[in-house]
């Protein structure tokens, strides 16, 4: 494999890989100055520069015979937007004041998802940083930061940026970044940064101007990232250098890694594995858990087996199949792809054993799908769950959370599934008070041309699902925004502030009883009666004990204790638990 641990040549500050240029130059302050190639496609300048040490410089590059300068593609500030100069930014000038922070591993944890620009009414990570007494409160001990690189326009869901070194200018850029961090870390909390490495976005993408950073092909969302063609070993260590910017310059604690199976590459070895050896190096070094967490679709465990198991060595990878088999089992919803989730068993059968699909037919793909994960070898932490996240709200029709559609105790039986449940549960912004605020599609394209393809797209997608078009709010409009900020005075009271309780309370027995965070598939096992829709989910001594149905239902039990109930309560006298319908409730 790729030897990781070579030293790489010394660069200078506007050194640039051009391999598809014939002429280069540097426009740098008010002046432009000529460059010429070294090595390997680089490009170094053949005259003066500025030194960024002095202070911050706005540079680009005159790529052949273009009159208008293009950005760096390593660019760490775009303060005028993705298609101006790029401005200098130095990580080490920052004066951090973690140095005793030794990190947050993954097990036993639970994770945050926040969208920075509607997490606060102000939209900015400064703004972000006077909530996390709020996600201390909540038990939360990463919080995961869905993408902050650079992007066409005001507002953006993240996954279209194109300056993968960039922190978006809206949120503060990467100074305020860094504040962000080093505030997360006094509060004990770490961070994990969503980043997209299977695409770039179709606005402000100049990377082919400089050389084969794209190859033939098309995933869902564009053109396939070079990472096994010609050329693509400078493509990985782009990547590979941004992974690193993240863990060292800004002290993050773990990357999610966007759609990994949107990443072609038939290297000898994957660029997932490659990644894992460089991030594992780098964590030795720093003494601190480091991360990475795959959002895959393709339920394989070798993506988080460990490297000398034959696995890619990644540490977790999120599971879709629990939140479709809890989404369907809460709000009966069997359209596209729940339809395979509706017997309870369905969940039963996740809980267990991890997967769904674990090469069985999946009607919506039309093929057998998943690998089965070895139950007696893989600890359950390594799957991140959630009841509800931005893609499973957001790319619905009207992006509407399933808030909506149930009742207050069936939404504290969501809580108990992922509370109390074997995986690494993740939480989505606002779900902690059952917050009735949409998470919809936004986009803020100033190029007419790309907001109408945008909302086209939008409807199309929805055609398998079968929701009315009709419905789909534009995404360009600025309301599809603005609707989708928290509303934080719901939890202040009623609702909302019931639900809030209960997710303290989950909290607190996450941090005192083993059971809940007990990583052995072994220590599950769960009853179902179909009929009655209850489901019994024996965790060690402890049962989470839930009445799916619409009948009251008495159950003979063996605990002595009601640790946490939903808003209907829970009886419990001489063994039998009486639980009114869709309530649930922690026994131990």
């Amino acid at each position: 494999m790729t030897d990781t641990t070579a030293p790489r040549l010394a660069r200078g500050p506007f050194d640039v890989w051009a391999p598809a240029a014939r002429r280069l130059r540097l426009s740098v302050g008010s002046a432009t100055v000529d460059m010429h190639q070294t090595d390997g496609g680089w490009w170094t300048p053949s005259g003066p520069t500025p030194d960024p040490a002095a202070g911050d410089v706005d540079y680009g590059y005159l790529v052949d015979d273009v009159e208008a300068p293009r950005p760096d593609p390593r660019s760490r500030r775009q303060p005028d937007g993705v298609h101006g100069r790029s401005r200098t930014h130095r990580p080490e000038s920052f004066a951090w004041s973690d140095e005793t922070w030794t990190g947050r591993q993954l097990a036993g944890a639970v994770i945050y998802e926040l969208h920075v620009g509607t997490f606060t009414p102000e939209g900015t990570l400064d703004a972000a940083l006077g909530r996390l007494d709020h996600l201390r409160s909540i038990g939360v001990d990463l919080v995961e930061l869905m993408p902050v690189n650079s992007f066409n326009g005001t507002h953006n869901w993240g996954y279209d940026g194109v300056a993968w070194f960039a922190v978006d200018e809206t949120y503060g850029g990467p100074e305020a970044y860094q504040r962000f961090v080093d505030g997360a870390h006094a509060a004990g909390l770490g961070v994990i940064q969503d980043v997209v490495y299977n695409h770039l976005g179709p606005s402000g993408n100049y990377l082919p101007e400089f050389g084969p950073y794209l190859k033939q092909g098309r995933n869902t969302w564009g053109d396939l990232v070079n990472l096994d063609g010609e050329g693509s070993a400078e493509v990985r260590r782009l990547i590979l250098d941004n992974v690193r910017m993240w863990l060292d310059d800004y002290h993050v604690d773990g990357l999610r890694l966007d759609a990994v199976h949107a990443l072609h590459d038939d290297s000898a070895t994957h660029l997932l594995e490659e990644m894992a050896v460089e991030v594992a190096a780098l964590s030795a070094h720093q003494r601190r858990p480091l991360t990475l967490i795959a959002e895959s679709d393709l339920n394989d465990p070798r993506m988080v087996t460990p490297r000398e198991a034959g696995g890619y060595g990644l540490d977790a990878q999120w599971s879709d199949d629990f939140h479709h088999a809890v989404h369907v089992a809460l709000t009966r919803e069997t359209a596209g792809y729940y339809a395979d989730f509706e017997p309870l068993g369905a969940l039963a059968k996740v809980i267990e054993r991890g997967f769904f699909h674990d090469g069985t037919f999946s009607s919506f793909r039309g093929r057998d799908h998943g690998v089965p994960v070895d139950t007696a070898t893989m600890p359950t932490w390594r799957l991140v769950v959630c009841n509800q996240n931005h893609d499973q709200i957001g790319n619905r029709a009207i992006g509407d959370r399933i808030t909506d559609v149930l009742d207050e105790d069936q939404l504290g039986c969501a809580a108990l599934l992922t509370l109390a449940g074997p995986f690494t549960p993740m939480l989505f912004q606002g779900e902690e008070w059952a917050a009735s605020t949409p998470f919809q599609f936004f986009t803020s394209h100033p190029e007419p041309e790309l907001g109408l393809a945008t909302a086209e797209g939008r409807i199309a997608e929805f055609e398998r699902m079968g929701w009315d078009p009709a419905v789909v709010p534009d995404p360009q409009a600025p309301e599809t925004f603005t609707r989708s900020k928290l509303d934080w005075t719901e939890a202040e009271s009623g609702r909302g502030a019931r639900v809030l309780e209960l997710y303290r309370t989950l909290a607190a027995l996450r941090r005192t009883r083993p059971e809940l965070t007990d990583p052995a598939f072994s220590r599950n096992r769960v009853d179902v009666d179909e009929d009655a829709r209850v489901l019994l989910l024996h965790r060690g001594a402890l049962l989470v004990a839930l009445n799916l149905g619409e009948a009251p239902a008495r159950l003979e039990v063996t605990q002595s204790e009601v640790l946490v109930a939903t808003a209907s309560g829970a009886e419990l006298d001489g063994g039998v638990l009486v639980l009114a319908p869709h309530a649930g409730a922690l026994l131990g």
